[in-house]
């Protein structure tokens, strides 16, 4: 029997089974129902090329100000991905992060702030060691393992240790599990900031692959901790304006509405974060194996 200790906020949660079960059963199901050519080709592709002008997979990378350009829409065309799942599995432990006695701009934009602090730390630090290192990466590389390619074993392996660890954040938000930021919202915040900048160690979209080659290309470390920044921001823009919009739009009640009752905001981001670490365990650590003939998974017809 599990004994549940109030982790966020001061409620308690008392049973928690129900909820991590139905979290776990709808990161399966987004995993087995996930379309990456509609979410990469159909959406990505199509929102990046309509706000560069031009086919963003052929066309060239000219010059410093057109790769910030570009890791900034490639980044935004690819806003449909697990980043804005983390994002909004972080509007809880923001809102606690924000202060209770702050005016409603700045208990909106401290958390934000914090969270950003998190994810642009961990790109741009990426970034730069990514320029430096350079094809010698797997991400770069065309090799082989076995049967799967080095760059998606990578990619196994980031968004694993990723899945993992938002997993057991979410456990921990329920008391299921210690938590290491009990006490420390602020810290909590900038930790899942970091996780998704962390996304981009693992990622292989192919616009992002051509971003990262083409800092690699211009050998300036300083340039590539800043297209990865962009990519980024790109990424989560969306969430963050809707995060925004609806404070504002409240007059900060939405932020104090989830502050109000520490096991709100504990179940919601519990659910969310306990569901996409699960989902980036089974997609990552078994779906994409199971399509180079290693395990075996569930392929929807139009996958």
């Amino acid at each position: 029997m599990v004994h549940v200790r109030p982790a966020i906020g001061t409620d308690r949660i008392t049973r928690p089974g129900r909820l991590v079960v139905g979290s776990v059963i709808a990161g399966v199901l987004l995993s087995v129902l996930w379309s990456y050519e509609f979410v990469d080709h159909v959406i990505g592709a199509n929102v990046a090329n309509a706000l560069l002008g031009q086919d963003a997979a052929t066309g060239s990378i000219a010059g410093t100000a057109a790769g910030l350009v570009f890791a900034f829409v490639s980044g935004l065309a690819g806003m449909f991905t697990a980043c804005s799942i983390a994002m909004a599995a972080s509007i809880g432990p923001m809102s606690e992060a924000g202060g209770a006695s702050h005016g409603t701009m700045r208990s909106l934009l401290r958390p934000l702030g914090f969270f950003t602090a998190g994810m642009v730390g961990v790109s741009a630090a990426y970034g730069a060691v990514g320029v430096l290192v350079g094809p010698g990466l797997p991400q770069l590389s065309s090799a082989m393992l076995g049967t799967m390619p080095v760059r998606l074993v990578q990619s196994a392996v980031v968004f694993g240790v990723v899945g993992l660890a938002m997993a057991y954040l979410g456990l921990a938000a329920l008391g299921v599990l210690p938590d290491p930021f009990r006490d420390r919202p602020v810290a909590r915040v900038v930790v899942l900031g970091a996780l998704v900048g962390a996304f981009l160690i693992g990622r292989p979209y192919p616009m992002f692959t051509k971003l990262f080659r083409s800092a690699v290309d211009s050998g300036n470390p300083l340039f590539g901790a800043g297209t990865f920044v962009l990519q980024s921001l790109g990424n989560v823009l969306l969430v963050a304006v809707v995060f925004a919009a609806v404070a504002l739009g409240t007059k900060g009640r939405f932020p104090r509405w989830f502050r109000a009752n520490g096991r709100r905001s504990a179940v919601v981001s519990a659910a969310l974060l306990i569901a996409l670490g699960v989902f980036l365990l089974v997609y990552w650590d078994v779906r994409v194996p199971s399509i180079f003939g290693i395990g075996w998974f569930r392929t929807m017809p139009y996958n």
